[in-house]
């Protein structure tokens, strides 16, 4: 599965990283990337900053590896002030902007808002929710499935994402993920 996250479910942007910090006394800032490898985020130069309570697009000039993370410049953004208002800030990119996904592949934003269904033991399938977003835990990633209606009841759910064990059919044209997943769990 590809890492991506989404900003809400109206908008066409999605959430590749964030810029957490300045680095240095000429406009540079240090990014923390969702992609994977993280030096990606790096091949998108035109990202989409929500600053100021308001979204406006930024180029990026320049950018490297810098010990364990990423550091980038934006364009016209050469002073360490300046750089300070784009911090705390999400990265987006255009979900158009994405490569496409390999046959076995999927990206995250096209997961989250499915329906998810479980089989019961009498062979019923009931709804646990819709999957609300994606957690990377290091081990496997795990769905984060929110009460949606319909539901079986008012309860979030971790279910991990382990594909042929958990994941037993992924549908985002028909708008459906079906799991192996105790609906009293």
């Amino acid at each position: 599965m590809m890492e991506a996250k989404t900003k809400g479910q109206a908008t066409k942007h999605i959430i590749v990283g964030s810029i957490t910090a300045v680095y240095g006394v000429q406009g540079w800032v240090k990014v923390y990337s969702h992609t994977r490898p993280i030096e990606n985020i790096l091949n998108y130069s035109c990202w989409h900053i929500n600053r100021n309570g308001r979204t406006e697009a930024v180029e990026i000039d320049q950018g490297r590896r810098h010990g364990k993370g990423l550091i980038a410049h934006i364009v016209g953004c050469d002073h360490r002030e300046l750089a300070r208002s784009y911090c705390n800030s999400d990265i987006m990119i255009s979900a158009g902007q994405l490569p496409a996904a390999d046959e076995d592949e999927i990206y995250w934003h096209q997961l989250e808002g499915l329906t998810v269904y479980s089989r019961t033991q009498a062979g019923d399938n009931v709804v646990l929710g819709s999957v609300s977003h994606l957690m990377a835990t290091g081990a496997n990633d795990v769905l984060v499935i929110s009460p949606s209606k319909g539901s079986v009841d008012k309860r979030e759910r971790l279910v991990p994402w382990l594909l042929d064990q958990v994941v037993l059919e992924v549908s985002p044209e028909k708008g459906f993920i079906r799991v192996l997943w105790d609906p009293t769990f």
